[in-house]
C-alpha cells in the first residue's frame, strides 16, 4: 500500500469501539491533529473503553480513558456529513461498513486487526499484544497516510 495524502475524514471501527478502533482514531489525531476528522465506532459497542488498551496509548502521548463506545447508529444523522473513509479493523465492522456506503462513507478499507482482549496470560503478557497491536496500528497509519508538507 503506498502512502497518500491523509483524506478530510476517517471512520476506524471495529468489533465493540473499546480497543481497536479507538487507538487507531487517537493514533490518527496525535499524527495529524486537527487537519483530519477522526472518530471510532464498533458494532456492538462495550460499556467502556478496555483500561489496557487507555494504559498503551497513554505510553505513546495518546488519551483514550475518557472515550465512550459508541455504534454506527450514532452516524445516522451526521451533520458533518459522510467520512471520506471507512477503515474496519474486524470483519464484522467492514461487513456493516460496506452496507453503509455511500451514506456513511465514500470508500472504505479493511485492516485485519488481532483483537488483544482474546490473549491469555500473566499482565504483562496481555501488555505486550495491547502494544503490538498500537504499534502494527500506528506503521499501518504511517504507511498510508503521508504527512502534509510545511512549507
Amino acid at each position: 500500500m503506498s502512502e497518500a495524502a491523509p483524506p478530510g475524514s476517517v471512520l476506524f471501527a471495529c468489533t465493540q469501539n473499546a480497543i481497536r478502533s479507538p487507538m487507531a482514531a487517537e493514533l490518527m489525531r496525535l499524527r495529524f491533529g486537527r487537519l483530519v476528522r477522526v472518530d471510532s465506532v464498533g458494532v456492538r459497542p462495550a460499556e467502556e473503553v478496555s483500561a489496557m488498551a487507555a494504559f498503551v496509548m497513554d505510553e505513546r502521548g495518546g488519551e483514550i480513558s475518557r472515550h465512550r463506545p459508541k455504534g454506527f447508529d450514532a452516524f445516522e444523522e451526521n451533520e458533518a456529513g459522510p467520512f471520506d473513509l471507512i477503515v474496519s479493523l474486524s470483519p464484522e465492522a467492514h461487513h456493516r461498513a460496506l452496507d453503509l456506503i455511500p451514506a456513511l462513507g465514500a470508500a472504505a478499507e479493511y485492516w485485519p486487526t488481532y483483537d488483544p482482549s482474546l490473549t491469555e496470560g500473566s499482565r504483562e503478557q496481555v501488555l505486550l499484544e495491547y502494544r503490538a497491536v498500537r504499534d502494527a496500528l500506528e506503521k499501518r497509519i504511517a504507511a498510508r497516510f503521508a504527512r502534509p508538507s510545511t512549507g
